[in-house]
């Protein structure tokens, strides 16, 4: 034997040595995942380091320091059971009870990464979830008595657990006679034939379920452990598994690498949803919508077949490395599966996601003097920024910022009297464009306050002189307006730089930052699970190894002081909101931090609007008093709080058509009313107007928006 092969052997035998070690040492698990069954879903090794290390990073370096005991251990327990079943559709009694041996003890497990009591409660999940969905399946061809007078409760969040199968049956019955009822009601024809085909869509929705059910596997339960571990520490802290995480970045990028089609699962079959415009599918014109991909090659490899495969494992598959070639194995739409397939090649490349980005439209508003203006509406739907182009330097890198300045420019050639910002359900994103998109309309200074975990205060400024555009702006915002919208909106506000319109935003002042968890696991624990040859999940080009955790490390404070956390932004020009803000928002969050201030910075406002806003609110009330689109408005927030504390719905057929026939004739007199209004009363408007529908879908916040706004123009002109 060589002095080489020798070495050799000795680390093999130190390797074995140091894993029988770590093995011998641990504490043997809390519950014997073998009991719950074959097939029964088991935690690898990997997620047990995963979750280990967690718990160290959490009490180093979280802005919430939370003490990891029994009581958080309760918190978390509880938020498990009511993600994995908040309606209390699918446990018995005796399963919440057994389950309470673990309540104060998740953390203690956590932190050894001993996750079987929590994969024990998954399993018994996934078996009473099975259960039911094939019990359903088995009552669809009952013959129901629709004249019966029964009602369904389909919101079980005041009841008790099911005491026994029989009475969980007897729910599950009531659910499917209401599904069938409901497809009964939307069906007009001969009612043989339909009852037939209301048994054929409910078959295959209920198939669906189970089929999907039954491909869940130990990824699935432990993204799910996950977020009720991080959630019940801070709600905008979260771990994600490897598909998630590369979604997640792709998401924030507005960019990915592929082919360029969004794909959707089909009967098991893996089908084109839609082809994206300037993708490789798109400019090859091989690919059609609802072509069929049977079969995934790389390169000039062998084909792997994907009939049957979960979604995200065939996007694994399909997905890949700009400049990458992928061969697809094709059905054409329309025919049949036996058909002979047809086989492409196309050359993966990076794909923009253009309609999730910044877009523009010009509105033209009559205001109450008389004259016609021309309001440029930019929606943003999100802070975006591609980070890994933005640290490489690329010039043309993807964000925010650089879309609307580019709109901003289209907006002022077209000579626009104002400009309005769409930022209702934008739920955040980028820190580094909240400040970059304020610093279009300053000229410069501080934009937000960060406070870290040591209470260091950092300003971030606009550090650009100048700006993109200075005339009129408003801002509107909605209840699900988060984070970096409420640092942009803020800054706008406290500058006097614009309006802020709509409703309370969210309230979500807190700072996370993404951290790939290959960065956290110990070197040991990498020897660790290489001498095991752990077989993890396939991980898709590009998406981290072991995760990413999106942890709070800060806080964010405007410039004058004032956290939004829990209290949001507060619109200048404020509309009737639909959304409670105890049912919504981070108020409603058990596990949100507090709201604080810190002193104010130093900045110089652009202007002081207190007196144009108190005008606007004058003339904005006028209108209102005024306008059916209110009434109607404040109409439907009643009925939506009349209906909060529903639970039950009738499935007799008299009743529920009544009920649906009168919520149907409320909805068709608010459209006559809108048809009188658009056609200065000449019926019908749909022999008139080929735009009919279109026009009658109103979006009455963003039409008072626009008023207010010519209502600004015209007071700043006098």
């Amino acid at each position: 034997m060589s002095y080489k092969s020798f070495q050799e052997m000795l680390k093999k035998v130190f390797l074995a040595l140091f894993v029988a070690a770590a093995i011998s040492c641990s504490a043997g698990p809390r519950v014997n995942l073998d009991g719950d069954g074959p097939g029964m879903l088991k935690p690898d090794a990997a997620q047990s380091v995963i979750v280990k290390d967690l718990v160290g990073l959490f009490e180093s370096i979280h802005y919430k320091k939370v003490p990891f005991n029994d009581s958080l251990s309760s918190e978390i327990f509880d938020k498990y059971i009511k993600t994995l079943d908040e309606g209390k559709n699918y446990f018995l009694k005796s399963d919440i009870e057994d389950f309470e041996n673990y309540r104060n003890v998740i953390v203690d497990d956590l932190k050894e990464g001993d996750l079987s009591s929590m994969f024990h409660i998954f399993n018994v999940y996934q078996t009473r979830y099975l259960e039911r969905l094939k019990f359903a399946e088995s009552q669809v061809k009952n013959d129901f008595d629709f004249t019966k007078d029964e009602t369904y409760t389909y919101n079980r969040k005041n009841e008790d657990w099911f005491a026994t199968k029989e009475e969980a049956n007897e729910t599950w019955r009531k659910r499917v006679k209401y599904d069938m009822l409901t497809l009964k009601l939307s069906r007009s024809g001969e009612e043989v034939e339909n009852k037939q085909k209301n048994i054929e869509t409910l078959t295959k929705r209920y198939e669906n379920l189970i089929s999907q059910a039954e491909k869940t596997n130990h990824n699935d339960a432990f993204q799910i452990i996950m977020n009720a571990f991080t959630g019940a520490i801070d709600p905008h802290t979260n771990y994600f598994n490897p598909s998630y995480a590369q979604a997640f970045n792709e998401d924030m990028a507005r960019t990915f690498e592929g082919i360029g089609a969004r794909l959707v699962l089909d009967n098991e079959v893996v089908k084109i949803m839609e082809i994206l415009p300037g993708g490789p599918a798109f400019k090859d014109k091989s690919l059609q919508v609802d072509d069929r991909i049977i079969g995934v090659a790389q390169g000039n490899e062998e084909f792997v077949d994907i009939i049957g495969w979960r979604l995200d494992n065939a996007v694994a598959k399909i997905k890949g490395p700009k400049g990458t070639v992928v061969r697809l194995k094709i059905i054409p739409a329309g025919q049949e599966l036996t058909s002979q397939p047809k086989i492409i090649s196309l050359t993966r490349d990076k794909i923009v996601m253009e309609e999730t980005s910044a877009k523009k439209e010009i509105k033209m508003v009559t205001g109450d003097d008389g004259k016609q203006y021309k309001i440029g509406v930019i929606n943003i739907p999100g802070f975006y920024l591609d980070f890994k182009a933005y640290n490489d330097k690329d010039p043309n890198y993807k964000s925010t910022t650089r879309d609307v300045r580019l709109i901003l420019d289209t907006l002022k050639q077209e000579k626009v009297d104002a400009v309005l910002i769409d930022l209702r359900s934008n739920g955040g994103g980028s820190l580094i464009e909240a400040i970059e998109l304020t610093g279009l309309f300053i000229d410069s200074g501080p934009v937000v306050q960060v406070r870290d975990t040591r209470n260091r205060i950092e300003v971030d400024n606009d550090e650009e002189p100048g700006t993109s555009y200075d005339g009129p702006l408003g801002i509107m915002i909605d209840r699900f307006s988060a984070s970096a919208s409420e640092i942009f909106a803020a800054a706008i506000q406290d500058y006097g730089r614009g309006i802020i319109l709509g409703t309370q935003s969210y309230g979500k002042g807190t700072v996370q930052s993404a951290i790939d968890m290959s960065r956290v696991i110990s070197a040991s624990n990498r020897l660790l699970l290489k001498a095991q040859n752990i077989d993890r999940q396939e991980v898709a080009p590009g998406a981290p190894e072991f995760g990413q955790i999106n942890i709070t490390m800060a806080k964010f404070y405007r410039i004058n002081g004032s956290s939004t956390q829990h209290k949001g932004v507060t619109p200048d020009i404020e509309f009737p909101t639909v959304y409670p803000a105890d049912k919504f928002g981070e108020s409603s969050e058990p596990a949100a931090l507090p709201w604080d201030q810190i002193n104010a910075t130093k900045y110089s406002p652009v202007a002081n609007l207190s007196n144009l806003i108190t005008a606007l609110e004058s003339k904005h009330e006028t209108r209102m008093q005024a306008s059916p689109e209110y009434k109607n408005m404040l109409e439907d927030i009643k009925l939506l709080n009349e209906k909060e504390d529903e639970t039950e719905v009738t499935i007799q057929e008299a009743k529920l058509k009544k009920e649906r026939d009168e919520a149907e004739a409320r909805s068709a007199a608010r459209n006559n009313q809108r048809r009188i209004a658009i056609s200065a009363g000449h019926l019908p408007l749909e022999a008139e107007d080929k735009d009919a529908d279109k026009k009658l879908k109103v979006d009455f916040v963003q039409d008072e928006s626009l008023n207010v706004m010519a209502d600004m123009i015209s007071l700043i002109k006098k």
